[in-house]
């Protein structure tokens, strides 16, 4: 009589991605769009102390194995703060104090540092999505209770993935980012052609100062970037984050060195050299691609030029985007200056889970409301970005 054997899944909780081989990591996590889940990103960012322990991120990811086979992954940090999250939740750390409620330790899904889309279970496809994902997140919920956690939060998730925890009774809590899409421009000049045109002017002048300043312009990819530029990104992403953003500097040096040369191929400068120095640039932005997305992360000057930030920061990589056929570009954090070179404002969510019964009521409650007042804020910012009228009518057919 034949007899059918049923898979045998276990569970496991690893504090390093180094545990996992990385190409049995990669199988699950390269065929996502994102590139901010494969190993040798969150390897690195472990390997060079940027997310550890003492520094208030406490890897502890969650893996499911059938039989000897990896067959479900996720990217798990016990927090102590909300630093590094870029979704500000510190309105609900006050409201679980009041309430007497402690809101930290809490488990947090996402790539450290890194707000940007794409974050998800990873799963082998050859398995019930369903099944696992109850799996995991029974898994998630039982390691909360018993190392009293407050709740679980899933950041900058892939829209995809979204109504899948829905399902499992997560919370979405709405929030929005500054995404350019390409309309399948053949040129910047079709780039140019969608704003009204005192922005047009803008956008040229600004061009024009970066020429003035005797600035010659790079893209460098992959191979093209050379070994003792890594260094340097550090340098001018130290440099910024001194500059404006006091206590939010994350990664080391060490984060960006090691970046050469297994994750080479995923990067891309946009480098300013003076007329007297070709080897050593005066301004750099650094991002991302994978295949047809790029990512912009980090940027930085050492001196103060006319319009090089807009010039590193959006009109290089949209040209050069262009050029490659990107379609979705997104330029990271903020959005001040984003709005006004055609970056809409465009929906993100967090997935939210509280273990405390009054934390879960309230936001049960009131998340609603709060996604609505969200929605109103991106509509009103889209209304007002600076295209022609013909662009805006072609918009709303």
């Amino acid at each position: 009589m034949f007899k059918q054997v049923q898979p045998r899944y276990s569970v496991s909780w690893i504090e390093k991605i180094s545990e996992i081989p990385k190409q049995v990591w990669d199988e699950l996590a390269t065929p996502l769009k994102t590139p901010f889940l494969e190993w040798e990103w969150l390897n690195n960012i472990e390997t060079s102390k940027s997310a550890i322990p003492r520094a208030g991120w406490q890897p502890c990811h969650l893996t499911i194995w059938r039989d000897k086979d990896l067959i479900g992954a996720a990217p798990l940090y016990i927090k102590g703060h909300s630093y590094g999250e870029f979704v500000f939740d510190h309105q609900w750390a006050d409201l679980s104090h009041r309430l007497g409620v402690s809101y930290y330790p809490k488990l947090l899904g996402m790539t450290p540092f890194t707000p940007a889309v794409g974050y998800r279970f990873l799963i082998s496809p050859q398995e019930d999505e369903a099944e696992i994902t109850e799996m995991m997140v029974t898994a998630i919920d039982r390691f909360c209770a018993q190392n009293k956690l407050s709740g679980c939060h899933f950041l900058f998730v892939d829209p995809d993935w979204k109504p899948i925890l829905e399902n499992c009774g997560f919370s979405s809590w709405l929030h929005h980012s500054y995404i350019w899409a390409n309309p399948n421009f053949s040129n910047f000049d079709d780039y140019l052609k969608q704003f009204n045109a005192n922005q047009r002017r803008n956008i040229k002048r600004e061009r024009k100062a970066v020429n003035k300043a005797n600035l010659t312009m790079k893209v460098l990819t992959g191979d093209d970037i050379p070994h003792h530029l890594y260094p340097m990104i550090y340098r001018f992403y130290n440099n910024t984050c001194e500059k404006f953003y006091w206590g939010s500097k994350y990664l080391t040096r060490k984060f960006f060195e090691q970046l050469y040369p297994n994750y080479s191929h995923r990067v891309v400068v946009a480098a300013a050299y003076t007329d007297y120095d070709d080897y050593k640039p005066v301004g750099l932005s650094f991002c991302i691609r994978k295949d047809d997305n790029l990512y912009g992360r980090y940027w930085g000057s050492f001196e103060d030029y006319d319009c090089l930030h807009f010039e590193a920061c959006y009109y290089q990589p949209i040209e050069w985007a262009i050029k490659e056929g990107i379609k979705m570009f997104d330029p990271g954090a903020g959005g001040r200056h984003k709005r006004r070179r055609g970056f809409p404002a465009t929906p993100n969510y967090s997935l939210h889970r509280f273990y405390d019964q009054k934390m879960t009521q309230i936001l049960r409650n009131y998340i609603p409301q709060i996604n609505e007042m969200e929605q109103e804020e991106i509509d009103a910012i889209n209304q007002d970005l600076p295209f022609s009228k013909r662009e805006i009518e072609l918009k709303d057919v």
